[in-house]
């Protein structure tokens, strides 16, 4: 009897390189979603430590994504998606998107940062909500950049009311900060802070609101306060940041409990991955140096140039 069985194809220099090949390419797919995770640890400003919290995973398995060692699943989810012809995005979203909106999506896609700044301009003289932004001023910026202490002043020169965005979260979720952060996590927290901004706007003119640092980190609050308010970014340097908040507030939740030099080089990486975001706001006002009766003048002199609204002495 004549055995059908075939030997399987001697494998070839080209295909054993071609595998080679794939495996480094997925090796180095696998250090860019590390870093990727990474960096949006920074702009949201949370420690490994929190994330493992948050997450339900040890803070040896996020070092070891963050480091590109990460779980092989994704690279299997992303040859699925290869083999679609999809991109990854698109296959894990627990969202539908319209059709249009794909298309849309598309488009955006091929253009630069300058093209795609002019298209949210253009956007939002269509759709924006025109002359309610002059009713309205943000503050955003990294703690201890000065939005809660000249935020407060410049109200009080404007005849405003003033809002400091933490106390509306806080009675959005009918619990304090750190209650929020412990019971239900930073995911649950941006979710009361969006619903704050929310009410906030439809609710609230001729009112000046100081924002959380971390708040441009989630695009749907973000986009909403940008379309709502003229928005000032109040910036200063690493070393002046903390200064005014570990040396003379004596806040050390900046410190997440690290040495002085790792929390230092944090800070720097969180200001990097904010930085991009942060320059989106209608104007800038670097605090750096400057005595809290300065930097008001020069607060109030933004927002009277912005709002074309004279501010009395």
């Amino acid at each position: 009897m004549v055995s059908s069985y075939k030997a399987p194809p001697a494998r070839t220099r080209e295909s054993a390189v071609a595998d080679i090949s794939a495996v480094a390419e997925e090796g180095e797919f696998l250090r860019i979603v590390g870093q990727h995770v990474r960096d949006a640890r920074a702009r949201h400003g949370m420690t490994r430590r929190m994330l493992a919290h948050d997450s339900g995973l040890s803070e040896r398995y996020l070092a070891q994504l963050e480091a590109g060692e990460g779980n092989l699943s994704i690279v299997l989810l992303r040859r699925v998606a290869a083999a679609i012809d999809i991109s990854l995005a698109r296959l894990v979203s627990e969202d539908e998107p319209a059709a249009e909106s794909e298309l849309i999506i598309e488009r955006l896609r091929h253009l630069d940062e300058a093209a795609l700044t002019e298209v949210s301009k253009l956007l939002q003289l269509r759709f924006g909500l025109g002359n309610v932004r002059s009713e309205r001023v943000a503050l955003i910026g990294m703690r201890g950049a000065g939005k809660t202490t000249l935020g407060g002043l410049a109200a009080r020169r404007l005849n405003w009311d003033f809002v400091e965005l933490s106390d509306e979260v806080e009675r959005e979720a009918c619990m304090r900060l750190a209650e929020i952060f412990d019971a239900e996590g930073q995911a649950a927290y941006r979710r009361y802070e969006r619903q704050a901004i929310q009410r906030v706007v439809r609710t609230r003119e001729r009112v000046v609101i100081a924002a959380g640092g971390g708040l441009v980190a989630e695009a749907a609050s973000f986009e909403r306060l940008l379309a709502a308010c003229y928005t000032i970014w109040l910036s200063a340097t690493p070393e002046e940041h903390w200064e005014r908040v570990v040396r003379a507030e004596g806040d050390l939740r900046v410190t997440g409990g690290e040495s002085d030099d790792q929390a230092m080089a944090d800070l720097r990486r969180i200001l990097v991955q904010r930085e991009r975001f942060y320059r989106k706001a209608d104007a800038r006002l670097d605090t750096t140096g400057k005595t809290t009766e300065e930097a008001l003048s020069e607060l109030l002199g933004l927002v009277s140039h912005g709002l074309n609204k004279p501010i009395d002495d």
